[in-house]
């Protein structure tokens, strides 16, 4: 484990930046973003704003990791991902995916408050009309469907040739049970989890209990690279590494996690930065050909200035950082 910096450390290597967002996204048009600099490199502290200190000290202990600790050896040079698609009408499909070079595989988000299983229809045929039969298509739910309600919109979706569907319940037992509906309906697709492992105190009962078929595994949630690595091993489950919208700081790290893992049987989510109109780095890590070179680009000056938080935000940071701090190993 990374020792904790004291809290003035870490408050002196900080950059909060605002960067403009493509198309909402989470209801927001700005992703805040905090930086650290430290002796190992750069690391991100970006959980959404709405998180409270407790689960939000686990990306701040993934910052941590990244800026003054160290990430595992690389077993490939290059990783797979994937093109996201938010909750966009259908006509905007064509433009989100035309951002994404050469991906293949799209995850599509679903399930969006205030929406129809008519949009999410409309939404994935459109995915698949625009990449073609031979293109990969999974859909994420992020918990927001009842068991019901999951195998009624999975059976809707089926017919588009889902790759897997992401989180379609929120917690692990309605994932167990929508499993054996699925089953019992003869509807053949395979359940990822994602929020069930990153936010879960035990993040292994998903595999336990049976829950998915795949893990979606992010680093920031699980404390960073070396401890997301753990419990990718330890839940013997295909793997996917995924971001949440990071700058080419925090999606660094998730390709770090990607790199070292010894089989990467899926594209991973780590094309997020293209929903972002803005980086801090000039050559941001951004897909070519439907995959990202293993590097860690570093933060430009220059763009950390443009993209500088006003004072009240980087204040609002300072006393997150704080309060997270708190819960953290103190040294």
């Amino acid at each position: 484990m990374t020792a904790t910096p004291s809290l003035d450390t870490l408050l002196d290597a900080m950059h909060v930046v605002s960067i403009p967002m493509q198309v909402r996204f989470r209801g927001v048009l700005h992703r805040e973003i905090a930086l650290f600099a430290g002796p190992s490199g750069w690391g991100e502290f970006s959980p959404f704003l709405e998180y409270g200190a407790p689960e939000a000290a686990r990306w701040l202990g993934a910052a941590i990791d990244a800026a003054w600790g160290s990430w595992p050896e690389p077993v490939r040079s290059s990783v797979p991902v994937n093109a996201t698609v938010p909750a966009v009408d259908a006509s905007e499909v064509a433009s989100v995916l035309a951002r994404y070079d050469g991906c293949r595989t799209a995850k599509v988000k679903v399930a969006e408050r205030g929406q129809a299983l008519a949009d999410d229809v409309s939404r994935v045929a459109a995915v698949r009309d625009t990449m073609g039969a031979d293109a990969f298509v999974r859909v994420d739910a992020n918990g927001g469907w009842s068991v019901d309600d999951a195998a009624g919109a999975i059976a809707a979706l089926a017919p588009y040739g889902l790759e897997y569907v992401e989180q379609p319940c929120a917690t692990v037992e309605e994932l167990v049970a929508l499993r054996k509906l699925l089953a019992r309906n003869g509807i053949d697709v395979l359940i990822a989890a994602d929020e069930s492992i990153r936010k879960a105190e035990d993040p292994l009962r998903v595999a336990r209990l049976g829950a998915a078929d795949v893990a979606v595994i992010k680093v920031a949630p699980l404390g960073g690279v070396r401890s997301a690595l753990r419990i990718a091993t330890d839940a013997r489950l295909p793997t996917v590494v995924s971001s949440a919208i990071d700058s080419s700081v925090g999606i660094a790290a998730g390709v770090a996690l990607a790199a070292a893992l010894p089989e990467l049987p899926f594209a991973c989510g780590l094309g997020t930065l293209e929903l972002m109109a803005g980086d801090v780095v000039t050559d941001s890590l951004v897909p070519q050909g439907g995959s990202l070179v293993v590097r860690r680009p570093t933060p430009d000056d220059a763009l950390l200035a443009e993209h500088r938080a006003p004072a009240d935000r980087q204040q609002w940071w300072r006393e997150r950082v704080t309060a997270c701090h708190g819960h953290l190993p103190q040294p």
